[in-house]
């Protein structure tokens, strides 16, 4: 259904803080985390309400969490269509149209939540990841990744021949690219289902990021967890409807920016943060919390090399190397 046309007529008046007789905006926001959620508590939430209080009102949301308004993969489609107004993107599930932000999913760059965000957050103010998500008919506000994926499973997972033949769960085409590398099949399935997927049988293994595990309480049908593993990552992009966007004044423009900004960094930190318990919490109910050796870490990373080279060759865009080469410049800094 689209916007009506009062609703966007309504957001041409240039909202500013403190004037009176402006319209109170209520924008629908879609999102298939669920409020428990850490990226739901310390991210989208603070995000929302941080942007009420700075505004007085004049905009407020309706939010749609656990894909409530749109599946995960169809959170960007119901935004350019009108059934939302602004949407909480993992852009892994969007790769088709995003093929150069899934730079983020490739193994083996940053170490923890903060350092990955700052560099994604500078990647989003210009350039080609920026570019990209505009081209789609919605803007940016910020971005933030999840901690570096590490691997979830019924056995432990070492050695590259620990994987032969394994069926692991991943985000989107370029990790599964990393499970292929480690020889095992990579299987696409949205986060709200992969604890039944594991509880069946039909997932071997779990790429996942440690702080979300309880989110989806995934500790609860495996039994080894790696903790130093960087498996990739994962990258959230909060964006609006560039049509609505536009036709807010600058300064709201600004504050919806850098509140997001605050709320990327504070998220990444939250997360990076929750990790050292949840390990600890993991160890005490009995769960094969474990580092990989020195020799399997150098195995494994002779094995993902070819990733990098293969999702240049894979994007096929003119633009990829350069994406490539800019995301580990920022990480390395």
């Amino acid at each position: 259904m689209k916007t009506t046309t009062t609703f966007l007529a309504a957001l041409t008046v240039a909202v500013t803080f403190g004037t009176a007789g402006v319209y109170a905006e209520t924008l629908r926001l879609g999102d298939f985390q669920s409020t428990s959620h850490i990226v739901s508590v310390e991210g989208t939430t603070k995000w929302m309400e941080a942007v009420e209080e700075a505004t007085g009102g004049e905009i407020a949301f309706q939010h749609f969490p656990s894909q409530q308004a749109a599946k995960s993969k169809a959170q960007l489609d119901a935004v350019t269509n009108g059934i939302l107004d602004a949407a909480l993107l993992g852009t892994p599930y969007h790769a088709d149209v995003l093929p150069l932000n899934s730079v983020v999913a490739l193994p083996g760059f940053y170490g923890s939540a903060e350092q990955g965000t700052e560099a994604l957050q500078t990647m989003l103010k210009e350039g080609p990841l920026r570019e990209e998500i505009l081209a789609t008919g919605v803007t940016p506000i910020f971005g933030f990744v999840l901690p570096p994926y590490q691997v979830l499973a019924k056995t432990r997972l070492g050695e590259p021949t620990d994987w032969d033949a394994q069926d692991i769960r991943t985000s989107g085409s370029t990790q599964a690219m990393t499970a292929r590398a480690l020889g095992g099949v990579g299987i696409s399935i949205p986060g709200p289902e992969v604890y039944t997927a594991v509880e069946r049988g039909r997932l071997d293994a779990v790429l996942f990021p440690l702080a979300s595990v309880p989110g989806y309480k995934l500790n609860e049908v495996v039994s080894h967890i790696s903790t130093n593993g960087s498996f990739g990552g994962y990258s959230f992009v909060m964006v609006v409807r560039s049509d609505l966007f536009d036709g807010l004044s600058a300064e709201t423009q600004a504050e919806l920016i850098r509140l997001g900004d605050e709320t990327a960094l504070h998220v990444a930190q939250a997360q990076d943060e929750s990790v050292a318990g949840l390990i600890e919490k993991w160890t005490a109910e009995g769960i094969d919390t474990y580092e990989f050796t020195e020799e399997e870490l150098a195995a494994m990373s002779a094995e993902l090399e070819a990733v990098s080279a293969d999702w240049v060759t894979r994007i096929d865009n003119d633009k990829a190397q350069a994406v490539l080469e800019t995301y580990g410049e920022l990480i390395s800094q």
